[in-house]
């Protein structure tokens, strides 16, 4: 792998995304670029080379459609120059969850947690052969609380941190980097598609603030980049009390407060 390997970066034609290519772009890295918007990432594409004289590829693919999310596998599975692929692409819903159809979530699930695993799976096992590389997903911190009243939503942002927390476990001996994101509001446009008026939130961090502070993470190796929260030490509590429960699941018996008169 070339000391600056390719970065594919799914959900690149605005807001997280887009701030990932123009980072990394700044960075040497050639870029691929992926969503359904080409208009869109080829402006951005167009501003990136002439500004940093890279080379960019544009694939338009709406990930939910199995055929064209087929072809951004197929690339991350044989193009050897990609050596980190930037999970990014999501979506949200408005209102609560009696209110949402059925096919609304389905996208949403699919789009959250369907491609992004796929696309890590696509990417991982050539990632692991050549010992080194990174896989970024992008989660939020949604998927710690279920106060925020988001239930679907939360509960594929949990899967996310799930997910790269456990491979992070399997593929960091391996050589590869696995990184998850939380952001918690960021000024993008999921809000204005999820029905809700951004600027009536009491805070949110823009996208550039939001990038910034994930490629800090990203630079020292961080399984976990919560860039909203400031007491790290509270994460840190978190993650021990979470673990220090693990030794306990092995049991032959139920827990005594849950016998029968207990």
């Amino acid at each position: 792998m070339t000391t600056n390997p390719s970065v594919l970066i799914t959900g690149a034609s605005t807001g997280i995304g887009a701030a990932y290519a123009e980072r990394f772009a700044r960075r040497g890295h050639d870029l691929v670029l992926v969503a359904r918007n080409a208009a869109r990432m080829e402006t951005l594409a167009d501003r990136l080379r002439a500004e940093t004289h890279i080379t960019i590829d544009i694939v338009a693919a709406d990930l939910v459609n199995p055929e064209e999310r087929a072809t951004v596998e197929a690339r991350l599975r044989e193009d050897a120059r990609i050596g980190i692929l930037i999970n990014n692409a999501g979506a949200s819903l408005g209102g609560s969850f009696v209110q949402q159809t059925a096919d609304d979530i389905d996208r949403l699930v699919a789009l959250n947690t369907t491609a992004l695993v796929r696309l890590a799976r696509a990417a991982a096992p050539r990632l692991a052969q050549a010992g080194e590389g990174a896989i970024v997903n992008i989660g939020s911190a949604v998927g710690l609380a279920p106060e925020y009243g988001m239930p679907v939503y939360g509960a594929t942002k949990a899967f996310v941190l799930h997910l790269s927390q456990a491979l992070s476990l399997q593929l960091g001996p391996q050589g590869v980097y696995v990184q998850a994101v939380l952001p918690a509001a960021t000024r993008t446009e999921i809000w204005g598609h999820a029905g809700v008026d951004v600027d009536t939130l009491p805070a949110v961090m823009e996208v550039d603030d939001l990038v910034d502070a994930a490629l800090v993470g990203f630079d020292r190796r961080e399984a976990v980049t919560i860039p909203p929260l400031h007491d790290v030490g509270q994460w840190d509590a978190f993650e021990a009390a979470r673990q220090s429960m693990i030794s306990g699941f092995g049991q032959s018996r139920p827990a005594d407060r849950y016998r029968a008169g207990a």
